[in-house]
């Protein structure tokens, strides 16, 4: 029997997006107005923003997740440790890292395994979560099996499919995404360990789109469209 949702427990599982290059502070409190008022699990920021972000979501249960090396991962391992670290000290409890994209291509899975191990060891020191995004629509199959495989290993709490700006250049010449497709979720929750959980990021833009990543598997969905999806559960309550 398909499981049914209400607003409140589909707000909870909505870190809320803030990561546009052009978001200016009025932008940010914005967003962190709709957080609050929907009552979502985060709001999803970049690390300089996080201060300005904790006086917004002051008594509220909403948390701040703080992007690392974002949107493109190349930092070194020393650099991406130190934002965390940074960004954990500022506010933040989850930290969501693009790993590095060209050593995942190339194969060098031991510094891919090193850099995943080292952040998972700055998070637990102080009592946060990591996120590892992959990138999807860069890699193939077998790629994503082994990073789930990694971090799994390596026990991080979540993997995530997209930073939502991981634009491939098409025969046109034009550039898009995929994002959070449903091939690479039913990978990636197939060769994920029972303890690591599925963000789905990029594309996710309606109720729809949230209520079919859900039946999946995931657990926890990137949206910039929060407001938009939760007026929609708020008028089809109880029909979700």
């Amino acid at each position: 029997m398909p499981q049914t949702w209400t607003p409140s427990a589909i707000a909870k599982t909505i870190d809320h997006s803030l990561l546009h290059p052009t978001l200016t502070d009025e932008g940010i409190i914005e967003g962190c107005r709709i957080a609050v008022q929907y009552d979502v699990a985060t709001v999803c920021v970049k690390p300089y923003s996080i201060p300005l972000v904790k006086k917004h979501i002051v008594g509220s249960r909403v948390g701040i997740c703080s992007v690392v090396t974002f949107p493109h991962g190349n930092a070194t391992t020393s650099m991406k440790v130190r934002e965390a670290e940074d960004a954990m000290d500022a506010g933040a409890t989850e930290i969501d890292m693009v790993v590095n994209i060209g050593k995942v291509l190339g194969g060098d899975w031991e510094y891919v395994s090193h850099e995943i191990g080292d952040m998972q060891s700055a998070v637990e020191k102080r009592n946060c979560i990591l996120k590892v995004i992959f990138e999807t629509d860069y890699l193939q199959d077998q790629q994503v099996i082994r990073l789930c495989e990694i971090c799994t290993g390596h026990s991080v709490a979540f993997v995530k499919t997209s930073t939502g700006y991981g634009f491939v250049k098409r025969p046109d010449g034009m550039y898009s995404y995929a994002g959070a497709t449903d091939h690479f979720l039913r990978l990636m929750r197939k060769h994920c360990g029972p303890k690591v959980a599925i963000k789905a990021a990029g594309g996710i833009r309606t109720l729809d789109d949230v209520l079919r990543v859900l039946d999946l598997g995931v657990t926890r969905i990137g949206a910039t469209a929060t407001k938009e999806i939760m007026e929609e559960a708020e008028r089809r309550n109880p029909n979700i």
